[in-house]
């Protein structure tokens, strides 16, 4: 074996690990078009607490320990948009609201709408 062949063993070696740590096992399933409240975990001080975000999945990106959704909510008439990684350590918890009908895998479609024009129709063969 070559030096470099043993670097690049013991290095997937390593990454596997981090992987096998940082997997969260008891996510839901995420749709593009659900609703979804993410407890973002925020420190103030010396203190840390979870902070709610609740939007519309509007892109889902990457899989496994990279998986990102992107998160759209109408927050005093400004549409505010994050990205979140969905193993991070940051990411406390998510819980799925309404399951969304969509016909697109993403919805971009909806940063151009206004007021009710923005609603996803609601999804109903899947259970929460």
């Amino acid at each position: 074996m070559k030096a470099g062949e043993i670097i690049r063993s013991i290095e997937t070696e390593e990454i596997e690990s981090l992987r096998q740590q940082l997997n969260k096992p008891d996510l839901p399933d995420i749709y593009v078009g659900d609703t979804i409240r993410v407890g973002v975990k925020i420190q103030e001080g010396g203190k840390e607490r979870i902070q709610p975000y609740e939007g519309v999945v509007i892109a889902k990106r990457h899989g496994s320990i990279n998986a990102t959704i992107t998160v759209r909510k109408i927050f005093q008439g400004v549409g505010v948009e994050r990205v979140f990684l969905i193993h991070s350590p940051r990411i406390a918890n998510i819980k799925v609201i309404r399951r969304g009908k969509v016909r697109r895998a993403k919805l971009f479609y909806l940063r151009d709408r206004i007021g009710k024009a923005t609603r996803v129709k609601q999804r109903f063969d899947r259970s929460l």
